[in-house]
């Protein structure tokens, strides 16, 4: 809960119960139930901050659309309450059959109005309201996810439509991290806030910078999870592990590696292609290089050629744990 939300919370309630005291110090009659009034105005207004508790999440989309039910409810209520149908009888009957209508079509506008709130208008002719905040999904982006940089091209793309909520304590990692003194993390930092850079210039993008309320005793990922779950949005990670802590606690989760392994071309037997070797393998004379997307490539007979691009052909792919292996050989000795 937010500070300065509970600090107005408390003293809400202590004005609740000043105020009972006073109307009742106002009235002489009432001189002996001060106390019992401040219990009063007391209890009120912690059933006030109950109710303010239990409406969190209703947005003004929501109230809007209640409003909306309760007056059309009221219209049809009162409109059949004054029709020649209820003109004539009992007029403790009459008022009766009025009250239940006014209760039962109040209830059924608000729950109608509430299930379609996403496509709730009003037209009158020539004029159309529709509403502005539509809820749209989320997707909150951790630091890796920006440091990895794919997501710019992905948004490009529009391959992705959700709004992006990048937390301020993101922004504040990714500044510690570029301000470090060592090179590599100086670099990734500064990748990730050109990342950030790059996506607020994409006029499509709906990026949303947010400062979360999380305690200061958080790590980084509970803070993300946790705004995950409140903001009922999904998680954007490159971090495997951030996205089994995420799924076990039933948030949602987005891993861009998980995407490329599955948008990858399924390379066949005898097919050919470029590949850079960088270092010898297991066995003598062999080779090793990498894909884009991190399967290993093992090359026979090319211990000479690392450090060169050299096109190669497929001879047999091995599944293992982190994807496939591919032996190959050099396409120019055949």
């Amino acid at each position: 809960m937010s500070r300065t939300l509970l600090i107005i919370r408390i003293v809400f309630v202590a004005v609740c119960a000043f105020a009972g005291w006073l109307v009742c110090l106002t009235i002489r009659e009432w001189d002996p139930y001060q106390f019992l009034a401040a219990l009063i105005g007391l209890c009120l207004g912690l059933l006030t901050v109950l109710v303010d508790v239990l409406l969190r999440g209703f947005s003004l989309r929501g109230l809007s659309a209640v409003t909306f039910g309760i007056a059309v409810g009221s219209l049809i209520a009162w409109m059949v309450g004054a029709s020649p149908l209820l003109e004539y009888g009992d007029p403790q009957i009459i008022f009766l059959v009025r009250l239940a209508l006014f209760i039962i079509l109040s209830y059924l506008g608000t729950v109608i109005a509430l299930r379609g709130r996403d496509e709730f208008q009003l037209v009158i002719p020539y004029v159309k309201f529709v509403p502005h905040e539509v809820d749209v999904p989320l997707v909150v982006v951790d630091t890796s996810a920006l440091i990895d940089g794919r997501i710019v091209p992905i948004c490009e793309s529009r391959f992705l439509s959700a709004g992006l909520v990048i937390p301020q304590f993101v922004v504040r990692e990714l500044q510690t991290i570029a301000d470090s003194a060592d090179p590599r993390r100086q670099a990734r930092g500064r990748k990730g806030l050109e990342t950030l850079n790059a996506l607020r210039r994409l006029e499509h993008v709906d990026l949303r910078v947010v400062e979360s309320e999380v305690g200061q005793g958080a790590t980084p990922e509970d803070k993300l999870i946790f705004l995950a779950q409140t903001m009922k949005a999904k998680l954007l990670t490159t971090d495997y592990a951030l996205a089994q802590r995420a799924e076990f606690q039933g948030v949602p989760w987005l891993n861009i590696n998980t995407l490329a392994r599955a948008l990858r071309p399924e390379l066949q037997t005898g097919e050919r292609f470029s590949v850079e070797l960088v270092k010898p393998g297991r066995e003598p004379r062999q080779a090793v290089g990498y894909l884009a997307d991190g399967s290993m490539v093992v090359v026979e007979e090319a211990d000479r050629r690392i450090g060169e691009s050299v096109e190669v052909e497929i001879t047999g792919i091995l599944p293992s744990a982190g994807g496939k292996m591919y032996f190959a050989r050099l396409a120019a000795e055949q």
